[in-house]
């Protein structure tokens, strides 16, 4: 079995006046182009009461570093009390939505990922030496990476949200 440990977990919230399908392609892009991650998505919800919708959405995003690491990373955005509104832009009506974002994010760093040293108790005795003993420091280098690429995902998608508000 792969070791995996989750290595970042947080969440932005936001409120005001933003374009859905403008974030939802922001963040796909900026996570598959600035991080190098393969994006795929779980699921897509949306419920509707009202005049409001509530849309959840879950992406599994990973990739491989070496033979040895992979980078995992979870992102779920829950928009809540989403309508839709028209704003002056320019002098023109441009059709946006209004509504709460929270986007949470998960980094998880995994060690063996194909299992190669899963298959005897020999073999997992010298992963643990070889984690321990020859790669600590290339472990943290991954862990920095990671929980820095997380970081700067929800600072860039928080400053989406902000300056599209401010718009």
């Amino acid at each position: 079995m792969p070791e995996k440990d989750t290595i970042f977990s947080s969440k932005i919230k936001s409120t005001g006046v933003f374009s859905f399908e403008d974030f939802y392609r922001f963040c796909y892009d900026w996570l598959s182009d600035e991080a190098n991650l393969i994006v795929g998505e779980d699921s897509y919800k949306e419920k509707l009461s009202g005049d409001s919708k509530t849309v959840e959405i879950e992406w599994t995003c990973f990739r491989k570093i070496t033979d040895y690491f992979r980078f995992d990373v979870k992102v779920v955005f829950r928009i809540t009390n989403m309508t839709n509104v028209e704003i002056q832009k320019n002098g023109e009506k441009v059709k946006m939505n209004k509504g709460a974002v929270e986007t949470s994010v998960k980094g998880i760093l995994v060690r063996d990922y194909q299992g190669k040293f899963e298959k005897t108790g020999t073999q997992k005795f010298m992963r643990g030496i070889y984690e321990k003993w020859v790669i600590p420091s290339r472990i943290d280098q991954y862990e920095d990476k990671l929980v820095g690429d997380c970081d700067e995902f929800l600072n860039q998608a928080k400053a989406y949200l902000d300056l599209e508000g401010k718009r």
